[in-house]
């Protein structure tokens, strides 16, 4: 059946690009096609994404294509044809690209955006050009900081756990996720209504950046280096950094169910670290199939402290179309060669690199800034590898470099999948507009591997009301006004607070930052955004807090708290001071169960009641209501309520 399926006739190859390897070449051929597909960044063979199709008819070394199906002479062509060496694809960019990227440039796209019907762009050829040079500049600072293109590719590309090969594409997974990654990035620049690019995260203390400035976390080293190539596209790069410190209790298990919350709905990407929290694999994959359902359907990749173990190849392979992905920080600092073990091992005066506050990684002292600085302390404090056992300095700039490193060579294809639209007179609003993003349903997901399908294949992910900070997103359910009409607890008391940890600028800041930074006027660039929060009660005076609880599909319903010194068990389901009811009616204790994470939350509901006083909505909506029945020793919180 050819329907949905995407081919292309190449024309006019000229003699001096063929290439012995027919095979390897109709390989990549099939990758560069499937770049400029306007369906779900994926080829239309995919088993959950559907494409269109319409043959290529263009001077040789343009990657885009028009949408219409080819008559069976252009198939045989495409089959044949070996002229396009995607492994050089990447360096289309970077050699032939800066102004006319291999026919034609700013006085072609000038013609033929003459033909163009359509209204004027906001991304222009100038802003294509800028963008390319930007970007071309990122890569040439990190190879010549990483020793050469060579070792930047080891370090920076190879130490993921499936390594991003964007010049081989002889696997199927790695083609699907570079086109994922590539569509994804040319959806952004050529959406008039984009202003930003956006990647949203959620984590543990290391991606909040704990024991450093949050200056040299991550998250914001990624967004300074990365930011001249959008701002010269004419948008903004930012990162939401919804990373979270351990002392409020929670863990990947109850956190990526607050997705929709925790980072904006709209974001291009989303990162993920939890890295000493154990084995996350069903989790992370719950998390994928939820993204897929965002407006946006981003990638997930993850930021991951340790080597490269295996652990997730299972669902880099599986999800690859998804563009699923994790950077690994220890084999980024192996794979460049410097022997750490030898060191380590010395019979006189050994030492660890990555053992705390140790400064220099074996290949440079510092970060690059830091090597502009002057002041001693701060120099070295910025040389620093690990902090306890989160990343410091060092240890975050080769993350930061890894994620750009990636998404400039994806970015530098994607502009040039651009330029050959523009150049063949073709707008490419038409061909990566947000109505060209084809929706995907639980239908469209494929079986999951670890996940529970009743709470992982479903068609809208999880909503939550997350009091913990930061959020960037929008909330699920939300605190009844006590005297809405609708209210069904409306009379009673209703007197809970919200309340947050009074975390001052320094929290989690290390000693050598507050000493450098306490007099001087940009201090505030080292508060960590992270801080405790929950709605609170102690008193019977406090009474009733209603939650007006949002649409479900599935009926699952669960309470996150924080009761100090309690685990979940005694938070919520043997805690005979409060009552839990809903729509008026108390639950029963015995159903309930803790679920997702025994630190903090109970699972109240696993699906919607099909009887009695309980499964009646006679307002239309569903409410929750927590009343205090009796004086506590201690702040009763609740964290989060998560609906599904």
């Amino acid at each position: 059946d050819a329907e949905g399926e995407l081919v292309a006739a190449i024309t006019d190859p000229p003699d001096d690009e063929y290439d012995d390897d027919e095979d390897e070449d109709e390989e990549k051929n099939s990758l560069m096609i499937e770049l400029s597909a306007p369906s779900s960044s994926s080829s239309s063979s995919s088993p959950y994404y559907n494409g269109n199709r319409r043959p290529i008819s263009r001077p040789l070394g343009r990657l885009a294509d028009e949408y219409s199906v080819p008559p069976p002479r252009s198939i045989c062509i495409a089959i044949a044809s070996l002229a396009l060496l995607f492994g050089g694809v990447f360096h289309l960019g970077r050699s032939r690209g800066g102004g006319g990227g291999g026919g034609g440039g700013e006085n072609r796209a000038e013609e033929g955006a003459a033909k163009s019907t359509t209204a004027e762009r906001k991304f222009t050829m100038e802003r294509l050009v800028g963008a390319r040079a930007e970007a071309n500049k990122i890569l040439s600072l990190l190879e010549g900081y990483y020793f050469g293109e060579e070792t930047a590719t080891k370090m920076l590309m190879k130490s993921w756990q499936d390594p991003w090969e964007f010049d081989d594409v002889s696997w199927p997974e790695k083609r699907e996720r570079n086109v994922k990654l590539i569509d994804t990035i040319a959806r952004a620049l050529v959406d008039d209504d984009q202003t930003t690019f956006l990647i949203g995260s959620i984590g543990s203390s290391v991606m909040a950046g704990h024991d450093n400035c949050h200056y040299d976390s991550y998250p914001a080293q990624f967004e300074r280096l990365w930011r001249p190539v959008w701002n010269a596209a004419g948008m903004d790069f930012v990162f939401q950094d919804g990373g979270e410190g351990g002392g409020c209790g929670d863990s990947f298990q109850n956190q990526g169910m607050c997705i929709t919350q925790n980072v904006s709905p709209d974001v291009d990407m989303v990162h993920w670290s939890w890295t000493y929290f154990g084995e996350a694999s069903m989790e992370v994959e719950s998390l994928v199939r939820w993204t897929q359902l965002l407006p946006k359907q981003p990638p997930v990749h993850q930021f991951i402290v340790g080597t490269t173990d295996g652990k997730g190849s299972q669902l880099t392979t599986h999800y690859a179309k998804t563009g699923l992905n994790g950077f690994h920080m220890r084999t980024a600092f192996d794979n460049g060669g410097h022997d750490y073990a030898s060191e380590q091992n010395r019979p006189t005066d050994p030492f660890d690199r990555f053992g705390w506050g140790y400064v220099g990684d074996g290949y440079h002292n510092t970060t690059r800034y830091g090597e502009l600085e002057t002041d001693s302390v701060r120099r070295d404090s910025l040389g620093v590898v690990m902090r306890n056992w989160h990343p410091g300095p060092m240890g975050f700039q080769i993350a930061a470099d890894a994620f750009t490193y990636v998404y400039t060579q994806a970015l530098l294809l994607a502009l040039d999948l651009i330029e050959a639209e523009m150049n063949d007179g073709r707008d490419p609003r038409d061909t990566w507009s947000a109505s060209k993003r084809v929706p995907l349903t639980k239908a469209d997901l494929p079986a999951p591997i670890l996940c529970d399908p009743e709470y992982c294949t479903v068609d809208e992910p999880p909503k939550c009301l997350n009091f913990e900070l930061p959020t960037f997103g929008v909330a699920g359910a939300k605190v009844e006004d006590p005297n809405d009409e609708s209210n069904p607890y409306k009379g009673s008391l209703q007197n809970w607070t919200v309340w947050h940890a009074p975390n001052d600028l320094w929290y989690m800041v290390d000693g050598d930052d507050v000493a450098f930074f306490q007099n001087r006027e940009d201090k505030d660039i080292c508060r960590h955004l992270d801080a405790c929060g929950g709605v609170s009660a102690q008193s019977v005076d406090d009474g009733t807090v209603v939650f007006r609880l949002p649409k479900m599909s599935v009926g699952l319903v669960i309470l996150c708290g924080m009761y100090e010194g309690i685990a979940a068990n005694d938070i919520f389901i043997n805690n005979t001071k409060i009552e839990i009811s809903y729509n008026t009616v108390p639950m029963n204790r015995e159903e309930m169960d803790i679920y997702p994470w025994a630190g903090k939350c109970t699972r109240l509901m696993k699906r919607f009641p099909t009887s009695g006083g309980i499964s009646e909505t006679p307002t239309g909506h569903a409410y929750l209501g927590i009343k205090v029945l009796s004086d506590m020793d201690r702040p009763f919180r609740i964290t989060q309520v998560i609906t599904l």
